[in-house]
């Protein structure tokens, strides 16, 4: 199971409490945490990643084991600690200002 941590706005579109828990298949990405999570909330369709180009959208970023992986290719893997369920994999909603 990989445990996903959304921020605030997002747990309440989708009506959840908490961590999600997702079955993501082998190699587990970024991408595929994502395609996962999008099947199992529609509602989060384009919040997250673009409808058309599913890249990651400004003010979102990805976090595992301490590390950003925002940047990083959605098709990398992710750290094993995430792909056992030890580290959750967070979706942050960044903050810009000045």
């Amino acid at each position: 199971m990989i445990r996903v941590v959304l921020p605030f706005h997002l747990r309440n579109l989708a009506r959840v409490d908490g961590e999600v828990q997702l079955e993501v298949p082998a190699p587990v990405t970024p991408a595929a945490v994502l395609d996962a999570l999008e099947a199992r909330f529609p509602v989060l369709r384009g919040t997250i990643r673009d409808h058309g180009t599913l890249k990651r959208r400004p003010f979102i970023r990805f976090f595992a084991c301490k590390e950003d992986l925002s940047l990083d290719p959605p098709d990398s893997p992710l750290p094993e600690a995430v792909v056992n369920g030890t580290e959750p994999f967070l979706v942050v909603g960044a903050m810009a200002g000045g």
